[in-house]
C-alpha cells in the first residue's frame, strides 16, 4: 500500500453551516461541495487546500458514527484519508499485514470515492481512510 497523497482530513462538527462559514474565512476559499451520505448518516462539506481537501462531517442523526464521535470526544479531527490507486488491493495488503480493519470490503463514500477504513487500534490511534476514484 503506497499512498499517493493525503486525500483529505475529516473534521467532525456539530453545525455544518456555521463550520462552513468559519472554514471559508480561515482558508480564504469557498466550500465547493455539500453532500449527504445517507448510509453513513452524515452530511459533508468540502474545501480544497492545495492537493489536500478538508472534509467537514455533520451527523444527520445522534446515533450515527459522527454523532457518537462528537458525544464521546467533541468536535475535531475525525480521520485522515490517504489516496491509493486501488482501495481493494490496499485493504487486502493491510489485512495481510495484520492491521485491524473496520471495512471488510471497500464501499462508496462521498464524492463518488471508493473507501475503506482501518481501525485506530492498528494505526497509532488515528482512524485512517483509504480512498480511490476506482
Amino acid at each position: 500500500m503506497t499512498p499517493t497523497h493525503i486525500e483529505h482530513i475529516g473534521i467532525a462538527v456539530k453545525d455544518l453551516q456555521a463550520s462552513i462559514a468559519f472554514f471559508e474565512q480561515l482558508l480564504g476559499t469557498a466550500c465547493y461541495a455539500v453532500e449527504e451520505v445517507a448510509d453513513q448518516k452524515v452530511r459533508t462539506a468540502f474545501f480544497r487546500c492545495g492537493q489536500t481537501k478538508i472534509e467537514l462531517l455533520e451527523s444527520t442523526t445522534p446515533d450515527g458514527p459522527i454523532g457518537k464521535f462528537i458525544e464521546k470526544r467533541g468536535e475535531g479531527v475525525h480521520h485522515l484519508a490517504f489516496a491509493v490507486p486501488d482501495v481493494a488491493a490496499a485493504l487486502r495488503e493491510a489485512q495481510t499485514a495484520g492491521l485491524q480493519t473496520i471495512d471488510a470490503q471497500p464501499r462508496k463514500g462521498a464524492e463518488g470515492l471508493t473507501i475503506a477504513f482501518l481501525h485506530p487500534r492498528s494505526t497509532n490511534g488515528v482512524l485512517t481512510e483509504l480512498c480511490s476514484h476506482a
